[in-house]
């Protein structure tokens, strides 16, 4: 059971918390215990195993296994009588318990009795400590040598740990930081996962949603639209003589122009609309929840934009495609109709918006 052990310490209760200052060393151990995420993490058995396994092999009457948090001592996992578990809530962060394994990381620590021991004998007493005798901890120590938290056993009697005790309980703290470090790995693994799905649906050079992108939304946006009845709008976009603005200027050139264009048309959209790049200088819009009438009208919009921007070398303008979802012809029918419509709008003089021609292809079909 995870348990929050601690308070603001005694003499930081009247300041505010982020008027706390830290000195080097405490920060550094601090962001070695964030990287493992472990604060405030849900119950696993693997935790509760050895602090189980702790206690049965020393012999107390409660383990734990804790990590130091700035202000706080936080349980990981717990093994005790319910009856000492009650009074278990409460700990100052600046008692032994705490401070011990961080100043003073010896292999283990041992206090045969905590009633005769001047560092405890000191520390403010509470429910949860003033009837506490024997502690033993090992520090649960990173692989860059901050101390996280500790192992460790508790008991009501005096008393000591054999050799072999000791040796188990140390052996079990390294069982921890097993656990802990299988856990940054994964947490490691998460993140590297996410960020190369992430590039898997990103325009490298645009950084706008590429391709795989657009045909996921795109079937995401007409599912919902033949679920909810909500209309579906698709603007297909073209930049206007592209290719000869690459011979003048060159293709590094062509690049730049082509982010700033990605730019120009990501200002001009609406929160839930979606850009990608649909492939070389041509862009798709998709508009959820859009009837044909607002499409035209966010299609001249974002026309109108791009035309009066400016850009490296020279002007561009733009030609638009506009289509809506026939539920009956499909997602196919939808691209290829914006696609005709696109076309149109070239094949006319450039720097147009025309609507597609649906019709034609449900003929065809």
């Amino acid at each position: 059971m995870n348990e929050i052990l601690t308070l603001l310490r005694p003499a930081e209760l009247s300041a505010p918390h982020s008027a706390l200052v830290l000195d080097d060393a405490e920060s550094i151990r601090l962001q070695a215990l964030e990287a493992y995420e472990i604060l405030d993490s849900e119950d696993e058995k693997s935790y509760d195993d050895i602090a189980r396994l702790a206690a049965f092999i020393c012999g107390a009457q409660t383990a734990l296994i804790s990590f130091f948090d700035r202000d706080r001592q936080w349980i990981k996992a717990r093994f005790s009588s319910a009856a000492f578990a009650e009074k278990t809530r409460l700990l100052p962060r600046n008692h032994p318990f705490c401070d011990l394994p961080i100043t003073q990381p010896d292999p283990i620590i041992t206090v045969a009795d905590m009633q005769q021991e001047p560092r405890f004998a000191a520390a403010a007493q509470t429910p949860a400590t003033a009837k506490l005798r024997f502690y033993a901890a090992v520090p649960l120590i990173s692989h860059t040598g901050a101390v996280l938290g500790s192992l460790s056993v508790l008991d009501k009697r005096s008393r000591t740990l054999s050799p072999e005790q000791a040796s188990a309980l140390e052996t079990l703290a390294r069982q921890v930081m097993e656990l802990l470090d299988m856990r940054r790995t994964v947490i490691g693994l998460s993140a590297a996962n996410a960020r190369l799905g992430q590039q898997s649906i990103t325009d490298a050079l645009t950084g706008i949603p590429n391709r795989r992108a657009y045909d996921q939304k795109l079937n995401e946006e007409a599912s919902r639209a033949r679920r909810t009845g909500a209309p579906l709008s698709l603007l297909m976009v073209d930049i206007d003589l592209f290719k000869q603005y690459n011979d003048t200027f060159g293709h590094l050139a062509g690049d730049s122009a082509l982010q700033s264009v990605a730019r120009v048309l990501l200002a001009s959209l609406r929160p839930y609309d979606f850009l990608a790049r649909y492939g070389g200088e041509e862009f798709a819009i998709v508009l959820p929840a859009t009837d044909l009438s607002d499409a035209i009208s966010v299609a001249e919009r974002v026309r109108a934009l791009v035309a009066n921007s400016e850009f490296p070398h020279r002007k561009f303008t733009i030609s638009i495609g506009v289509a809506r979802l026939d539920l009956e012809a499909g997602v196919k029918a939808l691209v290829q109709t914006a696609d005709n419509g696109l076309y149109r709008a070239k094949a006319s003089g450039r720097n147009k918006v025309v609507v597609g021609n649906l019709e034609k292809f449900r003929a065809a079909g």
